[in-house]
């Protein structure tokens, strides 16, 4: 299974209150749906919280895994 790191500046965004009912598991389980390897930086659209909180994110592959950049709530 595909390790899934949260930078630090992600952690930040869902304090945000546009990120409000987003949690890491949500963002764990939106990562690993993505099918493929990622060299570039990429947003992809359309994930949606356990709350029903549609969101996006930022995400790149590196060698330790899968690094989530950054989270947009709609």
């Amino acid at each position: 299974m595909m390790k899934i790191i949260i930078t630090a500046h992600a952690r930040k965004r869902l304090q945000d209150l546009r990120q409000d009912q987003i949690n890491e598991s949500d963002i764990r389980v939106a990562a690993r749906s993505i099918p493929g390897y990622i060299p570039t930086a990429t947003r992809f659209r359309g994930f949606m919280a356990s709350t029903g909180r549609p969101f996006d994110m930022v995400v790149k592959d590196v060698l330790a895994g899968r690094l989530v950049i950054t989270i947009i709530g709609k």
